[in-house]
This record gives C-alpha cells, structure tokens and sequence, in this order.
C-alpha cells in the first residue's frame, strides 16, 4: 500500500470538504435519521449526523466519492462527534463503537474504489476525532472557574475507544481536528500512542487546531506557536489549522506553523466567515484564489476545505494544487 508519509513529499494532497454542509442537501427527517435500527428510540435525533453510518450509509458514500472525484486524495470518516461525551447528547453511547467502525468501513471502500482506478494517485482515509463539547481546561461555569466538566482521564478513555474503532474499520491515518483546548488533544494523543503500543502498530497522526477569532489565539488562549509547541512532543504527520476562519485570515498563522515545525502542515479553512444566516458564502473561486498565497508562499502539505465547502470547492483548490511543489519537510520522516 503506498504510504502517505511519502505522498506528501512528491505533492501537496488535498483533502475533502465539509461533509455536515452536503449532508444537509439530503434534507433529512427525523424517521431517515432514526432508520429501522433505531426507528423507537426514545428521544429526538435529528442533526445526529454521525449515527448516518448505521441508517444512511449510501449517502456518506455518496458524499465521499463526489469529494474524490473532485480530486480529493484524503476523505474524512463521519465521525467528529463519535465519542461516548459527545454522544451523551442523543444517549447513544452504547453506539460508539459501531458509528466510528462503519464510518470507517464506509469511507475505506469508496477510497480502494479509487485508488484501483488511479494507483498512481492513491486515495486515503483520515479518521476524524473531533474535540468533543467539554473542555478540559476551561470551566462552563462562570461563577466557579475552577470546576471542569471532564478530566483527562475520562477523555482518554473516551477517545481510546474511538480510535481503537477508527483503527478496525481500516482508517489510513488519525485526525485530531478543530482543537479548541489542547488539554484535550494531548489526551487524544495519549489515547493513539496506548492504542499503538499495545496493538504495536505505527500510524500517521494529524492533529488541526482552530484559531476562533482575529485575536489569533485558540479558545483556550494560545498562539499559533504555543499551539505548536504543545503538541510537537509526539512525531506527527501534519500540524495545522481548520475552522473558525476563513483562507485569507489563516495565513498569518500557517507561516508562524511552517517557519517552526519540523512535520507538515495542513489547512482546511471555512468557505469564508459566516453570514448573518450562519451561511458560507464563498464561491469556489474565491477560496481558491486565497489559498493561492499558501501556495506562494509555500506553506503546505495537505490542503482541503471546513465548514461551508463542497466538492466545488475542492475541485478548485485540486485544480490549483497540481502546479505546486509540497513545503518541504525540515526533517525526513521515517
């Protein structure tokens, strides 16, 4: 099987989009939700995108073979909200298990569907962790800023639990994305390197964190390079940034990440910011032709899209790529 380690060293790869924005075109009820598995359940789970693995798989396979015919090489998995704290939500957390491994399995068939058109151009499959709706560094109550809603151990054990699924289901690579705190992303990190020692397995990690807003500081309140300094204790495929802003507002950040890390660096900006609707209203154009200053500037490694964009948006920037040269790694990985 190639090995993705060396693809981002021939050419910059380009992930897929956001899967919640197409998933939304389907227009779903609450009974396509629910399918026959879980047609009693007794409470609402509608937006449950993530149990879509278990009653709407051809849809997620759908989604992903329009990415990849976009020209997407990495898909994600369906599964940001696949962990027992995050589904607590809808309690289905007896459930984990099954959403991360058919995620997986869905995504993994469609991308050897791919690559056994094109193995010049082989296709993988990032398992995507998300950061759950608890911090471990911040307290939700304004009045008690020492209490936490979650330990480290308990994110630990959650997101093991995950990635042992993500793993079964045949995922290529593991993504640690949207990080808000890194307290959490340190115990999903703890979780891959329990889970490779004991299986005594290798596998490339990404991890992404989120800059919220024009203070250029994660919701926890580091810096890019703080960010950066945090996490580079484990070998790491990629580190990077998603989310929260749009291509043009990254750029000041991805060059503090490209001049410090030795790994590569990846981006998956939103179509833009929000409008007054929480709508994404950058064209594929437009977003291509911001993403063209990374490219300059020779930023990246991987390159894909969040909230807002469609396989349209990845058409355009897989497009754009394809004359570029991948950043350079400071050190050959091994």
């Amino acid at each position: 099987m190639s090995n993705i380690k060396e693809e981002i060293q021939k050419r910059i790869l380009v992930l897929d989009g956001a899967m919640g924005t197409m998933l939304q075109r389907y227009k779903f009820t609450e009974a396509d939700f629910r399918g026959e598995r879980f047609k009693d359940w007794h409470i609402d789970v509608k937006g449950n995108n993530d149990m879509l693995a278990l009653t709407q798989p051809e849809a997620l396979a759908e989604v992903h073979r329009k990415y990849l015919e976009a020209g997407a090489d990495i898909i994600e998995t369906n599964t940001f909200s696949s962990t027992t704290i995050a589904m607590a939500d809808y309690e289905m957390e007896d459930f984990v298990y099954d959403f991360n491994y058919e995620s997986a399995v869905i995504a993994k068939k469609v991308a050897e569907e791919y690559t056994l058109k094109t193995p010049e151009k082989p296709r993988f499959v990032a398992g995507s962790m998300g950061p759950t709706n608890k911090t471990a560094s911040m307290s939700p109550d304004v009045n008690d800023s020492g209490y936490r809603a979650i330990t480290f151990e308990e994110l630990r054990i959650a997101y093991k639990q995950q990635v042992e699924a993500l793993l079964d289901g045949g995922v290529d690579v593991l993504l640690i994305e949207t990080i808000t705190d890194t307290l959490n992303c340190k115990a999903a990190l703890f979780a891959i390197e329990e889970v490779k020692e004991e299986r005594n397995i290798d596998v490339p990690i990404m991890i992404s964190g989120t800059i919220t807003d024009a203070s250029g500081r994660t919701l926890t309140g580091q810096t890019a390079e703080a960010f950066l300094i945090s996490v580079s204790h484990i070998p790491l495929l990629t580190v990077g940034l998603n989310c929260a802003l749009g291509a043009k507002d990254l750029v000041p950040h991805l060059e503090v990440l490209s001049k410090k890390s030795e790994f590569g660096i990846s981006a998956h900006p939103n179509a833009g910011l929000p409008n007054a609707f929480g709508e994404y209203d950058q064209n594929p154009e437009q977003m291509a032709s911001q993403i063209k200053e990374y490219l300059d500037k020779g930023l990246i490694n991987i390159i894909g899209g969040c909230c807002g964009t469609t396989p349209a948006h990845i058409k355009a920037i897989a497009d754009l790529v394809k004359d570029y040269k991948p950043r350079p790694l400071m050190v050959e990985q091994v």
